[in-house]
């Protein structure tokens, strides 16, 4: 369990690290958008009030604690969940998906909103929506344990 929280604690502070540089240190939120690699990888400021592409982002403060909470406990549900599992890969993915809900939650505690500013576009297609760190942890580690079978991969 050590090693759960220790990769999703990792996670945190990257989500958190790189939210702060971008948006604190190269001052994103007043440009509100620089060009890193055009069109391929941007920097565009962005506040999530709500859940994936701004759903349900209209419901104020209530909704704010309501998205902590489900955080919380959908975090404490996965721990619950992989206690036991002496399977490696499935609790770094685990791992990846707590500290990237809890990077997010600690957002919406802190700014009342997630902090999003990754944007990617490819082959003529403007993306208009922006991510971060901790999304992408989430969906990797979500996406993962969708796929994953375990191959013998137990400490014995």
């Amino acid at each position: 369990m050590i090693r759960v929280l220790g990769i999703a604690l990792i996670t945190l502070l990257v989500d958190q690290i790189s939210k702060t540089y971008v948006v604190q240190y190269l001052n994103l939120k007043e440009k509100l958008s620089i060009d890193v690699i055009n069109p391929f990888l941007n920097f565009r400021m962005a506040w999530n009030k709500g859940i994936n592409f701004g759903l349900f982002s209209s419901g104020g403060p209530a909704s704010r604690i309501i998205l902590v909470t489900l955080s919380i406990c959908i975090c404490a549900g996965l721990l619950w969940w992989v206690r036991n599992s002496k399977d490696l890969v499935q609790r770094f993915f685990v791992a990846l998906i707590i500290g990237g809900a809890l990077g997010n939650a600690l957002d919406r505690v802190i700014f009342g909103a997630v902090v999003d500013f990754l944007n990617m576009s490819c082959c003529g297609l403007r993306n208009p929506f922006s991510f971060n760190v901790a999304d992408i942890a989430i969906f990797v580690g979500a996406f993962a344990l969708l796929f994953y079978t375990n191959n013998d991969n137990e400490i014995n």
